[in-house]
């Protein structure tokens, strides 16, 4: 499984341990990745997501998984928050046809 976040594409960074020393040696910087599911309305049920948790403090001050997407353009998206987008429009889509 690779250590980057669906949503916002954040991954692994390298850098350097410096001791007092001076001396360098290479380590990684790994991002704060949680497996979470959020639920989305639009679909009915929950969605199993490895998020940074940046992204999951981000989706929740938007109001929610469906209402982040939705307002968020596709370039600033990871290729699964891009189809999970797609899902959830046209749940919505569908769902709004059938209420008229």
């Amino acid at each position: 499984m690779a250590r980057r976040c669906a949503f916002t594409g954040k991954g692994v960074l390298s850098g350097n341990n410096v001791s007092h020393a001076n001396n360098k040696t290479r380590r990684r910087f790994l991002p704060n990745l949680q497996a979470t599911s959020l639920y989305s309305d639009a679909l009915g049920q929950m969605v199993p997501l490895r998020l940074a948790t940046s992204s999951i403090r981000t989706i929740e001050h938007k109001g929610g998984l469906d209402a982040y997407l939705l307002g968020t353009p596709n370039g600033k998206l990871g290729q699964e928050a891009q189809q999970l987008k797609r899902r959830i429009a046209r749940a919505a889509a569908s769902a709004e046809s059938a209420a008229s």
